[in-house]
């Protein structure tokens, strides 16, 4: 779990109040959909009846699991075990944004100051054990995920929260350093498991041991019957104490959620024709266009899907490690960056069915375009001279090499930006000044991603660059991430509506010099920092907007990043016979999630509960 998080506060002077807030929700900018007394979210079937079975597919990356603990730094846990089996105190509904309902937590209330907010729990809450949940377990989970064993994600997202108190038997307060508008959603989104978890002969166990007890959770499933390296099944808890409550209507439909295991994506493919499991997403262009057809398909038992969503679009990008003395250059980095031709992939590896990505912020209103406005130049000024000239004019877009443009003319740009910083063509190959050649190595836990940097790797041997494509399985893979040995990495962050200190795991400075934190990019500058700290401090949208525009102008132009691409709908191929869903899609919840929290077994595959 990667961090997300951004708002200190630095140009307040004196704080301004924020106004209190009790409620059965909490929204970070005052409006709540969903009034206390809802029945149920508007985007689910409340009639949907329980029963039957979902089979799915693991992470296509991490190709099997060692562990049933999430949290932990080492190894890889079973795709959805966090979601499935441990209840935060707030859950967030899918047709919103910057709000949570309670679900753990019956009421939450924020301080007038914005230091401190204190949930009640839910009288009938229990663990699988039958333990009530208390508040003691609350502050238990917290203290555990700032511990020594866990991401360093948890400490930058939880940052600014001072300390936990459990008030009484059943009523928890979390007290900030700093007023943040976006604490409560924060801790409001901490998974709580019980203080058994991990116990042993009335001894717990350091955290990091806990690695294969059951996990003693509040939410609605369980671990069932498991196959290491086949697939593990999570069983519907019929006992669910939250199974009538209405954050929690029409959801968690099946009875049993199998994820099953395949070692590559051919397998995946071959199986999911075969009928071998009912629901895969897919993010290659090729295999949708081309390889998503078969005889189940022409019965109408297979169905493909494009669903049109509203999240933002993140940004897939690849990421330059500055850590590596070549890649210190801002002047290298953008010259690497005019070497891809992505209209070229887009056209003949994606069928044109891609968007390219711009910055951070693409498809929210923090996106910035044009000229910085008075309000943004306010925040960069200060900084002239320490951040890249080109952050005080138009907003950069992405070079392209259709209409006016062509990749020989980016390449011309490219050779005059690489000779002004030092790099020249000698012997064949791209050298500085030492004689020492431009070699990069390009990480991937992927053998067929070669394909799609092929073209990248032969624009830059026109310039005398090597970039060599490294391809790795996906622990040694996921190891070099966490100790930042590589140079190049292709990864996708998601967006956000409401960015908040997950940026400063992203770009700050102290995440920079801290293993396995996700700044890989290596980004340590004081300048995003300040920025990443006006978001934090912002107490209204008015003021949160300018600072994230501020922020995208500096990582844009500093060149940490090429942009890779996006996509407007989920594709998803499932079986029809098998499942139901409700006629609209979210517009906030990518696809699997959809399918897993609201859709239903067809009648021919309902079975007995557990």
């Amino acid at each position: 779990m990667r961090g997300l998080l951004f708002f200190l506060a630095t140009a307040l002077g004196g704080v301004l109040a924020m106004p209190s807030w009790a409620a059965h929700g909490y929204a970070l900018w005052g409006e709540l959909k969903y009034p206390a007394d809802f029945a149920h979210f508007a985007y689910v079937n409340p009639q949907a009846p329980k029963g039957g079975e979902i089979r799915l597919v693991g992470n296509s990356r991490a190709s099997t699991f060692d562990k049933y603990n999430p949290f932990t730094i080492k190894g890889n846990a079973p795709t959805y075990l966090s979601a499935l089996l441990f209840d935060t105190l707030l859950i967030g509904s899918l047709d919103e944004t910057g709000s949570a309902y309670g679900l753990l937590a019956q009421d939450v209330a924020v301080a007038p100051d914005g230091l401190s907010t204190t949930f009640k729990l839910q009288p009938k809450a229990r663990f699988h054990n039958g333990d009530p949940v208390l508040a003691a377990d609350v502050k238990h989970s917290f203290d555990t995920l700032m511990g020594k064993y866990t991401s360093p994600a948890y400490k930058t997202l939880l940052a600014e929260v001072a300390g936990v108190e459990v008030v009484d038997e059943r009523t928890v307060r979390f007290r900030f350093s700093k007023p943040n508008r976006e604490l409560p959603l924060t801790v409001g989104g901490i998974p709580v498991f019980s203080r058994q978890w991990g116990v042993v002969d009335g001894k717990a166990k350091p955290f990091d041991q806990v690695v294969t007890d059951i996990p003693i959770g509040s939410g609605p499933y369980k671990i069932g019957p498991v196959r290491f390296g086949k697939d593990i099944t999570y069983v519907r808890d019929p006992q669910y104490w939250a199974k009538d409550l209405n954050v929690r209507k029409g959801t968690d439909n099946f009875d049993r959620v199998m994820v099953k295991i395949y070692r590559d994506n051919t397998a995946r493919l071959e199986a999911l024709k075969a009928g071998e499991f009912d629901l895969m997403s897919f993010y290659s262009a090729g295999d949708w266009a081309r390889r998503v057809r078969g005889k189940r398909f022409d019965t109408g038992e297979l169905v493909k899907g494009e669903f049109k969503h509203q999240l933002p679009s993140g940004f897939q990008s690849y990421f330059l490690n500055t850590r590596r003395p070549v890649l210190q250059d801002v002047r290298v980095r953008q010259a690497l960056g005019l070497a891809m031709d992505y209209e070229w992939m887009n056209r003949q590896l994606f069928y044109n069915a891609y968007q390219r990505v711009q910055g951070l912020f693409g498809n929210t209103q923090c996106a910035a375009s044009g000229m910085p406005s008075d309000q943004e130049l306010a925040l960069l000024t200060p900084w002239k001279g320490k951040i890249p000239d080109a952050v005080f004019g138009p907003m950069a877009v992405a070079p392209r090499t259709d209409g006016d443009s062509s990749l020989r003319a980016n390449l011309r740009k490219a050779r005059a930006l690489l000779n002004e910083a030092g790099w020249s063509v000698r012997d064949g190959a791209l050298r500085n000044a030492k004689g020492e050649a431009m070699e990069l190595e390009y990480l991937d836990s992927n053998e067929g991603g070669v394909r799609t940097v092929a073209q990248w790797i032969r624009a830059l041997q026109k310039l005398g660059i090597t970039l060599k494509f490294r391809s790795v399985d996906f622990a040694l893979y996921q190891q070099r991430l966490d100790q930042f040995d590589f140079d190049v990495v292709s990864l996708n962050i998601p967006g956000t509506n409401t960015p908040g200190q997950e940026f400063a795991d992203y770009f700050g400075s102290k995440a920079a010099k801290t293993e396995s934190s996700a700044n890989f990019a290596g980004v340590s500058s004081p300048a995003v920092d300040a920025l990443i700290n006006q978001m934090t401090a912002a107490k209204t949208l008015a003021e949160l907007v300018p600072a994230c525009r501020a922020l995208e102008r500096v990582i844009v132009q500093s060149h940490y990043l090429i942009p890779a691409w996006t996509a407007g709908t989920h594709r998803m191929a499932y079986n029809a016979w098998r499942l139901a869903r409700p006629e609209q899609l979210p517009p906030y919840v990518q696809g699997e999630a959809w399918a897993l929290e609201t859709w239903w077994a067809q009648p021919a595959n309902q079975a007995k509960g557990p």
